[in-house]
This record gives C-alpha cells, structure tokens and sequence, in this order.
C-alpha cells in the first residue's frame, strides 16, 4: 500500500508576505504531483491555517487546494483528514462535497503488517494544561454557533492576525516535542502500534520506540516535509 502523510501545510487563505507565497506555491505543486500516485493520504491537521465553512458560503481562497484534493480523490486515491489546532471547526463540506471523512482525535489502520496510528498531536505536548482548556473550550458547539453569525469577512480578518501569530511562534520557536514522543512510546507500548505518526511540533523525524517507531512529518512553513509509508516501509521525504 501506498501511503502519504502531510500535516502543519498551514495553507494560508490570507497571502502577506512572499514566505506564504512560496509556501503556497509548493503545497500546490505537490498536491498536484501527488495525483495518481497513493493509495491513502492522511492530512494529519493544520492543512489550513484556519478553518469554517458556513451554511452557505466556504473560504474561496482555499478553492486551488480544495480542487487538487478533489482531483487526487477522483484518482481513486482515498483521503482522510484529521482535526489540527487551526483547523478544527468543521461542518459538512469535506463529506458531502469531496467524500473526505474527517477524524477529531485520531485515525488508525492496519496495512502491510503494520499498526498505524495518526493523530496531529496538539493534546500532547508536555505542561501545556492553558492550551488544553482552551481547546475544549473553542470546540464547544456554543462558540461555533456564534462564530457562525458573524460575517465571514469580519471573522477572517480577525483569525488571519491570530492564526499568522502562532504559525510565526512555531516557525520562531519550535515546539518541544517530549510530550508527543511520551505520548507515542505509551500508545506503542499500550496498544502494539508499529507506526505512531503526529505533527504538531514542525520537526520532522523518525525515532525508534521499544518495538514502534514514532513518526512526525514535520511543516510547510519551513521545511517542507512529508511521510511516505510504501508497503510498510517508512520515509521522510523533503520536499523540494
């Protein structure tokens, strides 16, 4: 089976500088190389540097990746996406209109005699209880509905500045990634995963953990990487 894995493409719907225009750039370019060529891509969260779609209305600038995607899926490849720290408020777009199922927490799977797990990785970073209540908090159905009511304009120009914040704090200071190499050699551990596959961090790794292996495929917004798990075998791939 072929397998690819992306995460922290961090897609933006507002373009500032010339950084987020390359960075979008390549993400197009390799969704676009992408066509044909897996069997499964798993877009392990932060694909978009913001999400929402409202009852009528979606973020037009997202239209180039959105499109890609469809194209891939109509390839016969199949996709799964899974709820990042930045995109996160979903409602029926992706399954309704792109067939792409989406995973709040997590996404496992067995193939070529490997027990996978996906998960991006935000809940798991060591001594980070502030961003946790905050989480549980954002993604309360109260919120979403009231973030709905406001125009989209508005509401974007407001996320673009918080989302571009902590999208630079990551690129600036890279999240310590104990936490999810803690949480990894558990779940190995607990559950016999070969491949415990995350983001989150932007640091784009292999480690081996006791008879696993933790997996983070790293960003976009700096060094462009990618998982590929090719009949069982594991690889990051820079992407250039």
């Amino acid at each position: 089976m072929r397998i690819c894995v992306i995460s922290d493409m961090h897609y933006p719907y507002q373009i500032i500088d010339e950084r987020d225009k390359e960075n979008a750039d390549k993400v197009l370019s390799f969704l676009t190389e992408a066509k044909g060529k897996y069997d499964l891509i798993v877009l392990n969260g932060d694909i978009f540097d913001f999400w929402f779609d409202w009852k009528y209305t979606i973020i037009k600038q997202y239209f180039p990746p959105l499109h890609r995607l469809a194209d891939i899926q109509d390839q016969g490849c199949k996709l799964v996406m899974i709820s990042g720290n930045h995109d996160f408020w979903f409602n029926d777009f992706f399954q309704k209109y792109i067939n792409i199922p989406i995973y709040d927490k997590s996404y496992s799977l067995i193939a070529d005699g490997k027990k996978m797990l996906f998960t991006h990785g935000d809940l798991h970073p060591e001594f980070d209880f502030r961003y946790k209540v905050f989480r549980q908090l954002i993604r309360y159905s109260g919120i979403k509905k009231l973030f709905a009511w406001v125009h989209p304009d508005l509401s974007l120009t407001i996320t673009a500045r918080l989302t571009r914040s902590s999208r630079m704090k990551s690129f600036m200071q890279p999240k310590k990634s104990a936490g999810l190499k803690k949480y990894a050699k558990h779940i190995i551990n607990k559950e016999k995963y070969d491949y415990v596959c995350m983001g989150h961090s932007h640091q784009p790794e292999i480690m081996n953990l006791g008879s696993g292996k933790y997996i983070n495929t790293g960003d976009w917004t700096r060094h462009h990487t990618y998982a590929e798990i090719i009949d069982g075998n594991v690889e990051i791939i820079h992407y250039k």
